[in-house]
């Protein structure tokens, strides 16, 4: 430790069991519609791909500030980022890197290369892949300033 700040690399911080991840819940890839899910406390090596859809879904439900987000077609996870790690241009989603979509709901997360601070998105194959046909961005008339985008904070607990 120098000065008083950890030497420690945040994806090394906790223990893949107690990790913290970031889930990208997608509504719309063309008004850059999503809201953050961040999970606490989430077993890396226990938990597999499709119990964090699954996790995902029960908060978007539970949660009021979700609302918009319940109708919204939720069947496909893909790799975002990892803690230190290069990010896409695209603020939505990053579209290179299909071989980064989770296909296989029966891999645990550890083996499907999350870390602590990995960052996923979670949303709709078909409306991803016409996205990717034409990656064109819409205005909405009613853009909200980025001042007062709040991600919305879970905690999950698995031992509960």
């Amino acid at each position: 430790m120098s000065g008083g700040i950890s030497d420690v690399l945040t994806n090394e911080a906790l223990p893949k069991t107690e990790a913290t991840v970031t889930i990208r819940v997608i509504k719309s890839f063309e008004y850059r519609t999503e809201r953050s899910l961040v999970l606490h406390r989430l077993n890396l090596e226990t938990t597999t791909v499709g119990e964090l859809k699954e996790i995902a879904r029960r908060a978007i439900q539970t949660e009021p500030a979700c609302r918009p987000y319940r109708n919204a077609v939720l069947d496909t996870l893909k790799l975002y980022t990892k803690a230190h790690g290069a990010k896409t241009t695209n603020l939505i989603i990053n579209l290179d890197h299909d071989e980064w979509i989770l296909d296989d709901d029966s891999k645990i997360l550890t083996y499907a290369g999350f870390e602590n601070e990995t960052e996923v998105s979670f949303f709709s194959r078909e409306a991803y892949e016409k996205f990717k046909l034409n990656p064109e961005v819409k205005r909405s008339l009613t853009l909200e300033p980025i001042s007062h985008i709040i991600p919305l904070q879970i905690r999950w607990d698995v031992t509960s």
